[in-house]
């Protein structure tokens, strides 16, 4: 599977050939750099080990820095597999966002903002209770979470208040409008999971695919 290591830099408006404008978010993918190269014969699998986001040796963590220096002594703050690589590269090579074209659909995987912690009303939309009729005290509650007298017990995934965002979500079957090679970027159609400045994977598209 074809992908790069990106990094979400935030959102803005393109205008295409008929003047039309195009909502994108920008992300920042490259250069990446091929730490490792991964065979059936002396791994069980294909897989090609892409680093992201160059850093100085002394700020990473003794595996790490280890692992860089065996393989092109590149020290990177990010490392994905990518399984599959659909594209011929040794290690050491450089990958740009040239890898992706105009009109190719991608995935974007990212972590969503951290919301902290959230009532039943704003985490999953519940209308609340009600606010006349001797009602007090219950406009913002989930009402009763119990299973009745048998067994007694809240069932398990039961929505009730709790920790919101910062999950691992993937948007599928995003349009890339525009690859600017020289300052590696590309251009998104439509929003991507995470903050400005977060890391993300963009990865070609599993459902759509692209013919090139």
């Amino acid at each position: 599977m074809t992908g790069l290591i990106g990094k979400k830099i935030g959102s803005t408006r393109v205008y295409d050939e008929n003047g039309a404008a195009i909502g994108v978010t920008v992300v920042e993918a490259g250069p990446n750099y091929v730490l490792q190269c991964k065979t059936v014969e002396k791994d069980g699998y294909s897989a090609v080990q892409l680093g992201f986001d160059e850093q100085k040796e002394q700020r990473l963590t003794r595996p790490a820095a280890g692992h860089a220096r065996k393989h092109g002594g590149v020290f990177v703050k990010r490392i994905k597999e990518f399984r599959d690589f659909g594209k011929e590269v040794n290690t050491g090579d450089q990958i740009n966002v040239d890898l992706f074209a105009a009109g190719d659909y991608i995935d974007a995987i990212g972590i969503t903002k951290g919301k902290g912690f959230q009532g039943v009303m704003r985490r999953f939309g519940f209308g609340g209770g009600p606010g006349s009729h001797g009602a007090k005290g219950f406009s913002r509650r989930p009402g009763a979470i119990g299973a009745g007298s048998t067994p007694g017990t809240v069932d398990k995934g039961t929505k009730l208040p709790g920790h919101m965002g910062q999950r691992r979500r993937t948007t599928q079957n995003l349009k890339v409008i525009q690859v600017r090679a020289e300052d590696n970027l590309l251009l998104i159609q439509g929003s991507i999971p995470g903050a400005n400045g977060d890391y993300v994977v963009i990865r070609e598209s599993k459902k759509r695919g692209n013919k090139r």
